[in-house]
């Protein structure tokens, strides 16, 4: 089977978009699949190309059997409507291009991950062009998750968006989903179920595990050997409320045990500064962006991974990729968001706590709790690992959607 996969963010890139896409095409590609990746020139998410990306084009190499075609887009690092839109719509414009000009095979489906959306525009126009079959992947609920989000609010640009995400589930002949809130979400719009299939985000269990070298390494070199820390590793997005962790660090600034830890970059990165700044805070360190590799060193150097999701519908229907990872590290989960898959998880593998988003005396309790409580700390990451492996293991979570594929390309 040959595979034409269009998403915009991809490794070199890190991130779990970038990170899902390329284990899914390595999969592919070791069980005997051909696979053509279009992608973007490396940039997010500061929107800085590198030097040695600058004027280029486009790009065709190879990544562990996968060939990638990244293309330029316009990007920029100021994160408004306007570049947002030149951004999203450059990448869309030089995928079809790439797709007719560059992918010149014949390929027997195409894969689109969503969002941005405009990739799904993409993948429509290559579909019809090469009359090959697509599948249009939806790890997020995209235009509703942006105006949840506050990221749009025009309701010409919400309507011209819901039309063309439209288009992209009348155009292809399955629906990936990545969790269950989406899949009902889509079932309440009229989508016919036996169109759907979840496949879930999850953790490649053999890189991210507890490494207690690693451990002891990071803590020295942080110098917060003998502290409790409290983490949060990953984008610095719209979806996260980051505020609840500077007033928490601020609270629990006499006491010299804890120590709160902000690892990434995003949009809220700025924002995050000038909070940093301005309180001066003692018990809290903005470390910048950790590549792949990195990320479970890091992990494994923290006692408990916070994730603060701001109250809205949007974190009802979303599992954010880092839990898995936390979980596979053996750290518990501190989780702000009381309704929705994410807290199901956690309350099921009895792996973490879940408080309401928001809440900062129960997040100062519940930090408070675990430093206090070792033990349910080891017992909650032996838990969590457990849990991970045998639900959500990246490599069968692959086998799973090459199953889902190929059953279309018999057909």
């Amino acid at each position: 089977m040959r595979i034409l996969y269009i998403c915009q963010y991809f490794p070199p890139e890190a991130g779990a978009t970038q990170i899902r896409a390329f284990e899914m095409a390595r999969n592919f590609v070791r069980q005997g699949h051909k696979v053509t990746m279009i992608s973007e020139i490396p940039n997010h998410p500061s929107g800085i190309i590198p030097p040695n990306y600058r004027r280029k084009l486009y790009e065709r190499v190879e990544l562990e059997g996968i060939e990638v075609i990244r293309v330029w887009v316009k990007a920029s690092p100021v994160k408004n409507f306007l570049n947002r839109m030149i951004f999203y719509l450059s990448f869309m414009l030089n995928a079809i291009l790439a797709g007719i000009f560059l992918a010149r095979n014949k390929y027997d489906l195409i894969y689109a991950s969503s969002p941005p959306l405009f990739v799904g525009f993409a993948a429509i126009v290559l579909s019809n062009f090469k009359s090959t079959p697509l599948v249009f992947e939806v790890r997020d609920l995209w235009p509703e998750s942006a105006v949840q989000l506050g990221e749009i609010s025009s309701k010409r640009a919400v309507s011209l968006a819901t039309r063309l995400e439209e288009a992209c589930y009348t155009r292809a002949k399955r629906i990936i989903v990545v969790n269950q809130g989406i899949k009902e979400r889509l079932i309440e719009r009229g989508i016919p179920p036996k169109k759907l299939a979840l496949i879930t985000n999850g953790a490649n269990i053999d890189h991210f595990q507890d490494q207690p070298a690693q451990r002891l390494y990071l803590r020295k070199e942080l110098h917060l050997e003998n502290k409790f820390i409290i983490s949060y590793t990953g984008n610095l997005g719209l979806a996260y409320n980051f505020d609840i962790v500077f007033k928490v660090a601020k609270i629990l600034r006499d006491d010299s045990t804890y120590h709160f830890l902000i690892i990434g970059d995003g949009p809220k990165k700025a924002d995050i500064a000038t909070l940093l700044s301005d309180n001066a805070a003692h018990n809290l360190t903005l470390l910048p962006e950790q590549s792949y590799d990195a990320i479970p060193g890091y992990y494994s150097a923290s006692d408990v991974i916070i994730i603060p999701m701001k109250r809205n519908k949007y974190s009802e229907v979303t599992v954010p990729v880092k839990i898995f990872d936390a979980l596979a590290c053996q750290r518990p989960v501190l989780l702000c968001n009381v309704e929705g898959e994410a807290s199901h998880i956690i309350s099921e593998a009895e792996a973490g706590l879940v408080i309401p988003p928001e809440d900062v005396e129960h997040l100062v309790t519940a930090v408070c709790r675990l430093q206090d409580s070792p033990d349910l700390c080891e017992q909650m990451g032996i838990n969590g690992r457990t849990y991970t492996v045998e639900n959500f293991s990246r490599k069968v979570l692959a086998d799973k959607l090459l199953s889902v594929l190929e059953t279309i390309t018999q057909g």
